[in-house]
Protein backbone atom coordinates (compact mmCIF):
# COMPACT_ATOMS: atom_id res chain seq x y z
CA UNK A 1 0.00 0.00 0.00
CA UNK A 2 2.81 1.98 0.10
CA UNK A 3 2.75 2.80 -3.31
CA UNK A 4 -0.71 3.82 -3.55
CA UNK A 5 0.27 6.28 -1.31
CA UNK A 6 3.05 7.80 -3.93
CA UNK A 7 0.33 8.36 -6.95
CA UNK A 8 -2.38 9.68 -4.73
CA UNK A 9 -2.32 13.15 -3.26
CA UNK A 10 -1.27 13.69 -0.11
CA UNK A 11 -3.74 15.30 2.15
CA UNK A 12 -2.18 17.00 5.37
CA UNK A 13 -4.33 16.53 8.23
CA UNK A 14 -4.36 20.06 10.19
CA UNK A 15 -2.47 21.14 12.75
CA UNK A 16 -4.01 22.04 16.15
CA UNK A 17 -3.93 26.34 16.08
CA UNK A 18 -2.78 26.47 12.77
CA UNK A 19 -4.94 26.87 9.06
CA UNK A 20 -5.34 24.09 6.60
CA UNK A 21 -3.21 22.96 4.47
CA UNK A 22 -3.96 23.29 0.48
CA UNK A 23 -4.56 20.23 -0.80
CA UNK A 24 -1.12 19.56 -3.30
CA UNK A 25 -0.32 17.10 -6.34
CA UNK A 26 3.09 15.62 -6.40
CA UNK A 27 3.61 18.89 -4.55
CA UNK A 28 1.77 21.71 -6.93
CA UNK A 29 -0.52 23.36 -4.92
CA UNK A 30 -3.74 24.51 -7.02
CA UNK A 31 -3.00 28.05 -7.87
CA UNK A 32 -0.14 26.25 -10.11
CA UNK A 33 -2.64 23.62 -11.23
CA UNK A 34 -4.84 26.76 -12.52
CA UNK A 35 -2.12 29.15 -13.67
CA UNK A 36 -0.47 26.36 -15.97
CA UNK A 37 -3.83 25.24 -17.06
CA UNK A 38 -4.63 28.66 -18.40
CA UNK A 39 -1.13 28.55 -20.12
CA UNK A 40 -1.76 25.76 -21.74
CA UNK A 41 -5.48 26.90 -22.89
CA UNK A 42 -3.67 30.18 -24.09
CA UNK A 43 -0.92 28.22 -25.82
CA UNK A 44 -3.48 26.11 -27.70
CA UNK A 45 -5.73 29.78 -28.46
CA UNK A 46 -2.55 30.92 -29.61
CA UNK A 47 -1.46 28.10 -31.33
CA UNK A 48 -5.10 27.87 -33.20
CA UNK A 49 -4.80 31.45 -34.20
CA UNK A 50 -7.66 32.25 -32.41
CA UNK A 51 -6.26 36.01 -31.56
CA UNK A 52 -5.91 36.33 -35.45
CA UNK A 53 -9.40 35.23 -35.92
CA UNK A 54 -10.95 37.54 -33.31
CA UNK A 55 -8.38 40.23 -34.35
CA UNK A 56 -9.73 39.60 -38.02
CA UNK A 57 -13.26 39.55 -37.12
CA UNK A 58 -12.89 42.92 -34.74
CA UNK A 59 -11.40 44.68 -37.92
CA UNK A 60 -14.02 43.43 -40.22
CA UNK A 61 -16.41 44.99 -37.73
CA UNK A 62 -14.46 48.18 -37.38
CA UNK A 63 -14.17 48.45 -41.62
CA UNK A 64 -17.98 47.88 -41.67
CA UNK A 65 -18.62 50.59 -38.60
CA UNK A 66 -16.48 52.48 -40.80
CA UNK A 67 -18.26 51.80 -44.36
CA UNK A 68 -21.37 52.55 -42.14
CA UNK A 69 -20.55 56.14 -40.65
CA UNK A 70 -18.67 57.42 -43.99
CA UNK A 71 -22.08 56.08 -45.67
CA UNK A 72 -24.02 58.26 -42.87
CA UNK A 73 -22.03 60.90 -43.65
CA UNK A 74 -22.07 61.06 -47.12
CA UNK A 75 -26.02 60.85 -46.43
CA UNK A 76 -25.95 63.72 -44.19
CA UNK A 77 -24.23 66.09 -46.82
CA UNK A 78 -26.89 65.26 -49.11
CA UNK A 79 -29.52 65.62 -46.80
CA UNK A 80 -27.69 69.47 -45.69
CA UNK A 81 -27.44 69.66 -49.78
CA UNK A 82 -31.16 68.82 -50.09
CA UNK A 83 -32.38 71.23 -47.00
CA UNK A 84 -30.03 73.89 -48.53
CA UNK A 85 -31.81 73.78 -51.86
CA UNK A 86 -35.07 73.48 -50.57
CA UNK A 87 -34.13 76.13 -48.22
CA UNK A 88 -33.07 78.23 -51.65
CA UNK A 89 -36.22 77.84 -53.33
CA UNK A 90 -38.43 78.51 -50.83
CA UNK A 91 -36.72 81.67 -50.24
CA UNK A 92 -37.42 82.31 -54.45
CA UNK A 93 -41.14 81.22 -54.01
CA UNK A 94 -40.73 84.09 -51.72
CA UNK A 95 -39.45 86.44 -53.66
CA UNK A 96 -41.39 85.69 -56.93
CA UNK A 97 -44.64 85.85 -55.02
CA UNK A 98 -43.73 89.25 -53.77
CA UNK A 99 -43.19 90.38 -57.20
CA UNK A 100 -46.06 88.52 -58.42
CA UNK A 101 -47.90 90.46 -56.06
CA UNK A 102 -46.42 93.78 -56.82
CA UNK A 103 -47.01 93.12 -60.94
CA UNK A 104 -50.61 92.33 -60.38
CA UNK A 105 -51.05 95.45 -57.87
CA UNK A 106 -49.42 97.34 -60.52
CA UNK A 107 -51.40 95.90 -63.26
CA UNK A 108 -54.52 96.26 -61.72
CA UNK A 109 -54.01 99.96 -61.21
CA UNK A 110 -52.94 100.54 -65.05
CA UNK A 111 -56.57 98.79 -65.92
CA UNK A 112 -58.44 100.94 -63.07
CA UNK A 113 -56.26 103.85 -64.43
CA UNK A 114 -57.64 102.79 -68.07
CA UNK A 115 -60.91 102.07 -67.38
CA UNK A 116 -61.74 105.41 -65.46
CA UNK A 117 -59.85 107.15 -68.81
CA UNK A 118 -62.29 104.95 -71.06
CA UNK A 119 -65.45 105.84 -68.82
CA UNK A 120 -64.40 109.71 -68.98
CA UNK A 121 -63.84 109.39 -72.99
CA UNK A 122 -67.27 107.42 -73.58
CA UNK A 123 -69.06 110.03 -71.09
CA UNK A 124 -67.28 113.06 -73.06
CA UNK A 125 -68.67 111.43 -76.61
CA UNK A 126 -71.90 110.67 -75.05
CA UNK A 127 -72.30 113.80 -74.18
CA UNK A 128 -71.31 115.62 -77.28
CA UNK A 129 -73.05 112.95 -79.37
CA UNK A 130 -76.55 113.98 -77.30
CA UNK A 131 -75.41 117.69 -77.63
CA UNK A 132 -75.46 117.61 -81.29
CA UNK A 133 -78.18 115.97 -81.35
CA UNK A 134 -79.92 118.22 -80.03
CA UNK A 135 -78.59 121.45 -81.65
CA UNK A 136 -79.44 119.23 -84.75
CA UNK A 137 -83.01 119.39 -83.69
CA UNK A 138 -82.71 122.59 -82.90
CA UNK A 139 -81.30 123.59 -86.03
CA UNK A 140 -83.97 120.96 -87.69
CA UNK A 141 -86.77 122.94 -85.60
CA UNK A 142 -85.54 126.63 -86.29
CA UNK A 143 -85.58 125.40 -90.08
CA UNK A 144 -89.23 124.04 -89.84
CA UNK A 145 -90.32 126.83 -88.20
CA UNK A 146 -88.78 129.33 -90.72
CA UNK A 147 -90.03 127.20 -93.88
CA UNK A 148 -93.76 127.59 -91.90
CA UNK A 149 -93.58 131.38 -91.13
CA UNK A 150 -92.55 131.47 -94.79
CA UNK A 151 -95.06 129.71 -95.96
CA UNK A 152 -97.95 131.53 -93.77
CA UNK A 153 -95.81 135.04 -94.79
CA UNK A 154 -96.20 134.02 -98.28
CA UNK A 155 -99.58 133.16 -97.56
CA UNK A 156 -100.21 136.37 -95.98
CA UNK A 157 -99.09 138.73 -98.52
CA UNK A 158 -101.01 136.78 -101.11
CA UNK A 159 -103.97 137.17 -99.45
CA UNK A 160 -102.97 140.63 -98.29
CA UNK A 161 -101.87 141.42 -101.96
CA UNK A 162 -105.18 139.83 -103.21
CA UNK A 163 -107.31 141.72 -100.97
CA UNK A 164 -105.61 145.31 -101.93
CA UNK A 165 -104.61 144.79 -105.37
CA UNK A 166 -106.94 144.06 -108.11
CA UNK A 167 -106.29 142.88 -111.46
CA UNK A 168 -105.49 146.80 -112.74
CA UNK A 169 -102.99 147.19 -110.32
CA UNK A 170 -101.21 144.02 -110.95
CA UNK A 171 -101.20 145.32 -114.63
CA UNK A 172 -99.68 148.25 -113.56
CA UNK A 173 -96.93 146.59 -111.57
CA UNK A 174 -95.92 144.03 -114.19
CA UNK A 175 -96.03 147.22 -116.94
CA UNK A 176 -93.35 148.55 -114.88
CA UNK A 177 -91.43 145.63 -114.33
CA UNK A 178 -91.69 145.56 -117.80
CA UNK A 179 -90.54 149.09 -118.82
CA UNK A 180 -87.35 148.43 -115.86
CA UNK A 181 -86.64 145.59 -117.47
CA UNK A 182 -86.41 147.34 -121.79
CA UNK A 183 -84.47 150.21 -120.51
Amino acid sequence: MANVSETTASVEQPVAGHEAAEPTIHGIGAGAIVAASMLVFLLILVWKKVPGAVTKGLDGQISAIRRELDDAKALRAEAEALRAEYAKRIANAEKDAVAMLDHARAESAAIIAKAQADTRDMIARREKMAADKIAAAERAAVDELRVKAAQAATLAAGQLIAARHGADADRALVDGAIAGLTH
